[in-house]
C-alpha cells in the first residue's frame, strides 16, 4: 500500500496527491493508495495513519511525504519500520513552523485554524534526532525548492538513496517523472 501524507495547510487535493492516485488507478491498483486529509494537530495526523493502517492491515506500507508530510513520514517509517519516500520534506518542522505560529488558511479547503505553541509541542515529540535505517528511506528533493533548504534533507537523509535535481520548486516540479522510481521502490 501507498499512503500519500500531504504538508502543511494541503490535502488530498494537492496537485502530487492527486497526480500519484490518479496513476495508481491508471494501472489498477487504485485500492493500494491511500490519502487522508491530515487534520492540523500532528498527534491527531499521526493516530488518523495509524487507525486507518491499523484496520486495512496491508502487507507492506510505502509512505510518500512531502513537506510536512515527509516529516510525518520519517515519525512512522521509524516507528513501524515501513519505508518512505520523502518528497522536498521538513525537517525538525517543529522549528520550521516556529515563524508560521498564528492564523492559517488551507489552500484547498479554505478552513481556517491557528498555528499554537502546542502544535509546536506536538511536533517536536514527533522529531526523529537521526534515522537509524537509511535504506528503508527515498529522497526526492529540487535545489529550487523555495521554502525548504534542500541541503538539511540531504545531510539529515545521509545514507539514503537521494535524487537531487536542479531547480524546481517546493511543489517538485516534474512529480509524475518519479513514479516507476516510487513503486520500484
Amino acid at each position: 500500500m501507498i499512503v500519500y501524507l500531504h504538508g502543511f495547510n494541503s490535502s488530498p487535493a494537492s496537485g502530487k496527491a492527486r497526480q500519484l492516485g490518479e496513476h495508481m488507478a491508471a494501472i489498477g491498483r487504485q485500492a493500494d493508495y491511500y490519502c487522508p486529509a491530515l487534520p492540523n494537530g500532528p498527534r491527531e495526523a499521526i493516530a488518523l495513519v495509524e487507525a486507518e493502517l491499523e484496520q486495512r492491515r496491508p502487507e507492506s506500507v510505502t509512505l510518500v511525504g512531502s513537506s510536512l508530510g515527509g516529516f510525518y513520514a520519517t515519525y512512522l517509517a521509524e516507528k513501524h519500520d515501513w519505508k518512505a519516500v520523502l518528497v522536498n520534506p521538513a525537517v525538525h518542522a517543529h522549528a520550521l513552523l516556529r515563524d508560521a505560529l498564528g492564523p492559517q488558511t488551507n489552500w484547498h479547503t479554505g478552513e481556517q485554524w491557528e498555528l499554537t505553541e502546542a502544535h509546536l509541542a506536538e511536533l517536536a515529540a514527533l522529531d526523529v534526532e537521526r534515522i537509524t535505517r537509511p535504506e528503508r528511506y527515498l529522497l526526492l528533493v529540487q535545489t529550487g525548492d523555495e521554502v525548504l533548504d534542500y541541503c538539511d534533507a540531504v545531510a539529515y537523509y545521509a545514507g539514503a538513496t537521494q535524487i537531487i535535481e536542479d531547480g524546481g520548486d517546493h511543489g517538485f516540479a516534474g512529480f509524475e517523472r518519479h513514479y516507476q522510481t516510487i513503486l520500484d521502490f
